[in-house]
């Protein structure tokens, strides 16, 4: 009945293929005299997301995941993964080659202090690993007596034969109905804070602010429509832009050229060395730019500024044109995926539905909309203990029924030119048993919690996690995960600098966009996330405020599954902001639904009965 276009099922972990490959790898890296080598999920450009080409990690060690990284040594080796992943590794990763290790709690540098031995070399990509995190590896092998080495050449590649070749995916102008500024305008900001750093050129080396401040997005990544490529902008001057030529069409690249210079990507290692020979002040942000580019400037006699990318604020702070269209872009997602838990609920009951028969029916709802350009990543459709995998993949392998009784977790999001949508939402499939209720009920009040909260000014996203923590610590739970994450304007899903973490530092701005979605986990049995996404904005109706407050905008609406709530549990503002919501989605959804989720509408989006409360 439906059909996946975005996202696919196939397994593509090459677990039974690990032991060859760290063989061969083990044989290079003699071949070279290194005696280990660290393989990060990196691209050159330090994205989450990589192309099929950069995936180096899994091929090596078969984890699939979007955070992680491993190191060999000849005797021993370890894959490090943070909590989101602590289940999904010891399913895809063979543990009697790779020890697995926590990424947060016991991260490489740690595990390079005990195990690397005096006199010992690690190799490493410096392409691959940024100038912060090549600082914290050289550190830790000095404080064993070792060394870390960089590799001109990554030594995987010289064992991966079927390697894929890079993308080529085609640049598109991004309308300036949707980006609301125009790239000049843009560059002349970015420019106002270069001449505060004195900087000399600023490295433009995450895609993601390249594809912001020109204007232009792509499909090099899977779900994310950034196009890979570096910039370098000069105090005066045109900037330059590094892309590879056959990404453009002629009306593209003259467009393109207009306002920058449009260069090879082999141009821009000769002009950042000619910048360090020309002895320039070269401003970059060390914990996402790639620690060869430092190199290529600081090693030819350049001076390297050290600072925050100013491209990643302006970015994160959507102006009004953005934040209308994430408005627009909620609205449509919203009646798709209300669609979509419409007709989950006529058909899980009968126990013929499987995981990815939810998958195809929810990306086929969003593309009924006619304005889907992809998923904004793989939809994570966990039935029962899959819900419990928090990054749950599923396959062909995997895929199972969802059975009677079960909860089934479902965190999915759409690409559209107007905006980037993320939500998820745990249903009920017939009456849950258990401790089910009561725990999603924590959830759920965790997450009203941040909802509704008001803060001051320049509060920083560690200052409200606990917001959504109170309730499962209270009972002795918590989930091993940040409470939200800053979301892009058709750019990526998961967006810097903001986040709502315990290591959430950034101040929270008005304009941000930021996910809202606390959950509980348990192991082998179920998993419960609810999550909006939320605009930071200005509070209203607090009288005699002695500074700025902020609070959130809820975006995202959907229904929150009613049956789940144990309604004595909720306070009576609690209550009512979950009245409001649901009056409010009712009556922006229902003129864009047909007649049959409507009806589910009514339901779904009830007020709690007097009784109940």
């Amino acid at each position: 009945m439906f059909e996946a276009h975005f996202q696919s099922f196939d397994d593509r972990t090459d677990r039974g293929e690990s032991a060859p490959r760290v063989a061969a790898l083990r044989a290079e890296l003699a071949r070279r005299g290194l005696d280990g080598f660290i393989v990060p999920r990196a691209d050159r450009y330090q994205n989450e997301y990589v192309p099929p080409s950069a995936e180096r990690l899994a091929w090596l060690t078969g984890f699939t995941g979007s955070a992680g990284a491993a190191i060999v040594l000849a005797d021993r080796a370890a894959i490090f993964v943070d909590g989101r992943y602590q289940v999904q590794v010891n399913d895809e990763v063979d543990t009697a080659i790779f020890a697995v290790e926590h990424l947060v709690e016991h991260p490489p540098p740690a595990w390079i202090e005990v195990h690397l031995k005096a006199g010992q070399k690690l190799g490493y990509s410096p392409w691959l690993h940024t100038v912060e995190g090549a600082e914290r590896l050289a550190k830790a092998c000095a404080a064993a007596g070792a060394s870390l080495a960089a590799v001109a050449d990554n030594p995987i590649d010289a064992i991966w034969t079927d390697r894929p070749a890079a993308p080529l995916g085609a640049v598109v102008l991004h309308d300036l109905r949707y980006a609301g500024e125009t790239a000049e305008q843009k560059i002349v900001r970015v420019r106002a804070e270069m001449h505060k750093a004195a900087a000399d050129a600023l490295v433009v080396s995450d895609p993601h602010a390249v594809s912001w401040l020109f204007n232009i997005r792509g499909s090099d990544i899977p779900h994310t429509p950034v196009v890979l490529a570096f910039a370098l902008l000069p105090k005066e001057g045109r900037p330059a832009l590094y892309v590879d030529a056959r990404k453009l069409s002629n009306d593209i690249r003259d467009r393109l050229e207009q306002i920058a210079a449009v260069r090879a990507p082999a141009d821009f290692e000769r002009d950042l060395a000619a910048l360090g020979a020309q002895k320039r002040a070269v401003r970059l942000d060390p914990s996402v730019c790639a620690d060869a580019i430092a190199r290529l400037v600081a090693d030819n006699g350049g001076q390297i500024l050290r600072g925050g990318d100013p491209i990643t604020p302006m970015k994160a702070i959507k102006n009004a044109a953005e934040v209308a269209g994430a408005r627009a872009a909620q609205a449509r997602d919203g009646a798709a995926v209300a669609r979509f838990l419409a007709w989950f609920d006529r058909e899980a009951p009968g126990g013929r539905l499987t995981e990815i028969n939810a998958v195809e029916a929810l990306e086929s709802f969003r593309r009924d909309t006619g304005l889907l350009k992809d998923v904004s990543f793989p939809t994570i459709a966990g039935a029962g203990a899959d819900g419990a995998i928090v990054h749950y993949r599923v396959t062909r392998k995997t895929d199972r029924a969802i059975a009677p009784g079960e909860l089934f977790l479902i965190d999915s999001g759409g690409q559209y030119e107007d905006g980037t949508t993320d939500i998820t939402r745990t249903v009920a499939v017939g009456a849950p048993g258990g401790d089910v209720r009561t725990n999603f009920t924590l959830v759920l009040k965790g997450h009203i919690a941040i909802a509704r909260a008001v803060f001051p000014d320049g509060t920083t996203g560690a200052q409200l996690d606990s917001f959504a923590r109170q309730f499962l610590w209270r009972a002795g739970l918590d989930f091993d995960h940040g409470t939200g994450h800053g979301v892009g304007s058709y750019l990526s899903v998961h967006e810097g600098p903001a986040r709502i973490s315990k290591l959430g530092t950034a101040p929270l701005k008005r304009g941000m966009i930021l996910s809202n979605e606390p959950g509980y986990y348990r192991t082998g049995a179920y998993g419960i996330r609810t999550e909006n996404l939320v605009l930071v904005s200005e509070a209203v109706g607090v009288a005699d405020a002695e500074k700025p407050l902020n609070a959130f905008e809820t975006l995202t609406l959907v229904p929150i599954d009613r049956r789940l709530i144990e309604p004595a549990m909720l306070t009576d503002d609690e209550t009512a902001w979950l009245d409001a919501y649901h009056a409010r989605v009712r009556d922006v959804l229902t003129p864009l639904v047909d007649t049959q989720t409507r009806e589910w509408l009514v339901a779904a989006a009830a007020p709690l009965a007097p009784a109940q409360r």
